[in-house]
C-alpha cells in the first residue's frame, strides 16, 4: 500500500498576492515619509526656536534661570583715558522659598540670614519679614541694588562659613560711571536705566556701546544633582573719541575762571548766559575739545542744586524741572543758533574773492554809516566819525561794517546765498551727536538790499558754532571742507580695533589762493587790529573777532566771540570761543575780554599740543 504524502499546513502554502505586496510597499513608504517629516520638523524647530524650547524645558525642570548682564562699552579719549565706563556691582536677591524650605531649621536660618544681611549690606530685618509674610513662595525679591564688589565678596565668604545663611544670592549688574564728573558732559551725555543713552555720544552710539545679556540656567538632573548651563553675555564695544581729556580740562578750566571773574558783575548771576569753546584739527575735521557751560555732573545729571536754591527747586512743577534739565543738558555748540556777527566777515570776503567781485586791491571809504534805501546802517566806528579810507587788510583789522556792506552788495544775493550753502550754513554738518540745529537763512528771492547788507557782516541770519567752526577750517586749510566728527575708532572689549573712522573730505569751498589771502588779512587782525588781545608769545596766530546784537535790538544783549588758528603757515589748530550775554555793563564792548580768554586758553594748550612755534629770527 502506497504511503500517503503529508500535506503541508495551508498557511505555508498561501503566497503573497500582488495586492498584498502593494499594500506592504505603501505602508513602508508611509512610515518612511512620516519619519522624514518628523525629522524635518524637529530640525526646523531646533533651528528656529531651539533656544526658546531649551529655556522652557530648563524652566520646567526648575531651580533657577538668571540673566547675566552685559558690560556696556567704555568711552575713551584719544589717548585711551576712560571718560565713561561701567563698574560691576551686585543686587541682593532674596529667594523666600529656599529660605523657608527647611522646616526643622527655619527659625535658625531666618535669624542667621537677617543678621548677615544687616551686617554686610545694612538691610533691615523688617524688609525680610515683610517678604516672608506677603510672599513666602516668591523666588526673586530685590533687597538692595548697587552693592560693591568688595562687600559682595565679603558676604560670599561669610556665606560659605555659615550654612544657616539661606536664600540669598547676588545678581551681577553694572552701573555707569563717569570718572571726571562734569568733564565733556555735553559731548559724552549719559545713559539711563536699561542701558539707554539719553544724550551725547551715549545716545549716538547706543547700539555700539550695548551688548547682549547672557543667561545662567540651573536645573536638577535625574539624580537630583544641580547642573548649570551658561550662555555667556556679549559685552559692548568701546568708542575711541577724538577728544583729548587734558585739552578739554584746559578749556573748561578757563571757561570757569571767566565765569567766576564776571559773576555778579553787572547783575546778579553767572558770568554769562552760555559760554562755549570748540577746538578742531582743521586738516581732518577731528574735534579735539568741545565745551559748553553751564555744566552738570554726569554721575548725577538731574541735580539742579548748583543753579537753583532748594526753595526754587521745591517750587518747580514737573514741567518746570524738565525744562530746566533740558536747558542744562543742551550742547550749545551744536544745538543753539545765533547771529554770528563779525566772525562771518572772512566768509563774505572769501565769497567776493572766489567769484571775482574782489581782486584784493580794493579800497573803501567809511564815514561811520551807509545809507541803504531808507535805512542808515551804522558801523562800529559811527561815534568816531568812521574809519576813513581803507584797503582790505585794514577793513578786516577794523572790522568795518560799511566796507563789508559794499562788498556784500557787489556779490549780490544769488552768489551770497550760494556760498552760504557751500560753507555749510543752514545745513547739518553730520557731526556724530544728537540734537544738531541748522539755523535760519534767507533765500535770494526774498533778500532785499538791507538784508544783504546786514547779512554781509553777520546779522539777520543764524548759524551754529559747529557750522561756523567747520566752515572756517576750510578757509584756513586751503579750501577743504571736512565733516566734523568725535569718534575715530571702535574697539572690542579686548582693545582690538574693529572699525577705523577716517576723515571725510566732503567738498572744496575755496581755492588755496583765496585761503592764503584770507589768512594774511586775519593774521593782521591779531597783530594790529581788533584781535590783538588774542596774541600768544611765540606763536603766529590769525583770527577774527565778532560781536552780534541779539533780538530784540537795543537791550544790551550780545553774542561776543573770537575765532582763530595757529600757526599762520599750515594751521594745525582752530579755536572758536563764544560768550553769550557776558555779565558786563556794556556787553558790546567785551570783545577784548573774549580775545583775552582765547589767548589764555591757547597759551596753555599750544605747548601741550606741541603747536609749531614762530621760527627764531
Amino acid at each position: 500500500m502506497s504511503k500517503r504524502r503529508k500535506r503541508k499546513p495551508s498557511v505555508l502554502r498561501h503566497k503573497f498576492t500582488v495586492g498584498m505586496q502593494k499594500k506592504l510597499v505603501m505602508l513602508f513608504i508611509a512610515i518612511l515619509l512620516a519619519f522624514v517629516i518628523l525629522v524635518g520638523r524637529i530640525t526646523y524647530i531646533n533651528a528656529s526656536s531651539g533656544e526658546d524650547y531649551t529655556k522652557t524645558v530648563l524652566d520646567q525642570q526648575q531651580y533657577m534661570s538668571r540673566s547675566i548682564p552685559f558690560k556696556r562699552g567704555d568711552i575713551v579719549d584719544t589717548n585711551g583715558t576712560k571718560l565713561a565706563t561701567s563698574e560691576r556691582v551686585y543686587n541682593v536677591i532674596l529667594d523666600a522659598k529656599v529660605l523657608l524650605s527647611d522646616e526643622t531649621k527655619k527659625a535658625e536660618n531666618i535669624a542667621a540670614t537677617k543678621k548677615a544681611l544687616k551686617s554686610y549690606f545694612q538691610i533691615k530685618a523688617s524688609a525680610v519679614d515683610a517678604i516672608i509674610a506677603d510672599s513666602p513662595d516668591s523666588r526673586y525679591n530685590i533687597l538692595k541694588k548697587g552693592i560693591s564688589y568688595d562687600d559682595a565678596k565679603a558676604f560670599e565668604a561669610a556665606e560659605k562659613k555659615n550654612s544657616k545663611i539661606k536664600g540669598i544670592w547676588l545678581e551681577e549688574d553694572y552701573v555707569r560711571k563717569y570718572p571726571y564728573n562734569t568733564l565733556a558732559c555735553d559731548v559724552l551725555g549719559f545713559s539711563v536705566s536699561g542701558n539707554v543713552g539719553a544724550s551725547g555720544l551715549e545716545a549716538s552710539y547706543n547700539s555700539t556701546l550695548n551688548g547682549t545679556d547672557g543667561r545662567r540656567y540651573g536645573y536638577q538632573n535625574e539624580d537630583s544633582a544641580i547642573e548649570n548651563t551658561v550662555k555667556e553675555p556679549i559685552n559692548g564695544n568701546t568708542i575711541v573719541t577724538t577728544i583729548d581729556a587734558n585739552l578739554q580740562s584746559i578749556v573748561e578750566k578757563h571757561l570757569e575762571e571767566f565765569n567766576q571773574a564776571h559773576t555778579d558783575e553787572a547783575q546778579e548771576g553767572m558770568g554769562f548766559k552760555n559760554g562755549a569753546v570748540i577746538m578742531m584739527n582743521p586738516n581732518t575735521g577731528e574735534v579735539l575739545a568741545m565745551a559748553s557751560s553751564p555744566t552738570y555732573d554726569l554721575n548725577n545729571p538731574r541735580d539742579l542744586s548748583k543753579y537753583y536754591t532748594e526753595e526754587e527747586i521745591t517750587g518747580m512743577s514737573s514741567d518746570d524741572k524738565i525744562d530746566a534739565l533740558n536747558e542744562l543738558w543742551r550742547n550749545f555748540c551744536v544745538s543753539d543758533t545765533f547771529e554770528p556777527g563779525s566772525t562771518i566777515k572772512p566768509f563774505t570776503v572769501a565769497t567776493g574773492l572766489e567769484i571775482g567781485a574782489l581782486k584784493g586791491d580794493e579800497t573803501y571809504y567809511c564815514g561811520g554809516s551807509l545809507q541803504i534805501d531808507e535805512w542808515e546802517i551804522k558801523c562800529i566806528s559811527y561815534d568816531n566819525g568812521g574809519h576813513g579810507q581803507q584797503n582790505l587788510t585794514q577793513v578786516m583789522e577794523n572790522s568795518c561794517n560799511v566796507a563789508l556792506m559794499q562788498i556784500g552788495l557787489a556779490i549780490g544775493p544769488e552768489e551770497f546765498c550760494k556760498y552760504q550753502s557751500i560753507f555749510g550754513f543752514g545745513q547739518y554738518t553730520g557731526i556724530d551727536l544728537p540734537g544738531e540745529a541748522v539755523g535760519i537763512l534767507q533765500s535770494p528771492d526774498g533778500m532785499i538790499k538791507t538784508d544783504l547788507a546786514t547779512n554781509s557782516f553777520g546779522q539777520n541770519f543764524n548759524v551754529t558754532m559747529l557750522q561756523l567752526a567747520t566752515g572756517f577750517c576750510s578757509l584756513i586749510n586751503g579750501g577743504d571742507y571736512y565733516e566734523p566728527h568725535l569718534v575715530k575708532a571702535i574697539q572690542d572689549e579686548n582693545g582690538n580695533v574693529i572699525q577705523t573712522i577716517d576723515p571725510v573730505l566732503e567738498k572744496k569751498t575755496i581755492s588755496k589762493e583765496t585761503s592764503d589771502k584770507l589768512k594774511s588779512y586775519m593774521y593782521s587782525v591779531v597783530q594790529n587790529g581788533s584781535g590783538r588781545y588774542a596774541q600768544v608769545e611765540g606763536y603766529d596766530i590769525g583770527g577774527k573777532t565778532g560781536t552780534a546784537e541779539k533780538l530784540p535790538r537795543g537791550e544790551n544783549k550780545n553774542v561776543v566771540s573770537f575765532i582763530g588758528y595757529a600757526p599762520q603757515e599750515n594751521p594745525e589748530i582752530m579755536i572758536y570761543v563764544v560768550i553769550d550775554e557776558p555779565n558786563a555793563p556794556d556787553q558790546s564792548a567785551t570783545s577784548s575780554l573774549i580775545s583775552q580768554l582765547a589767548s589764555d586758553i591757547m597759551a596753555e594748550a599750544f605747548p601741550y599740543l606741541n603747536i609749531t612755534k614762530t621760527p627764531a629770527e
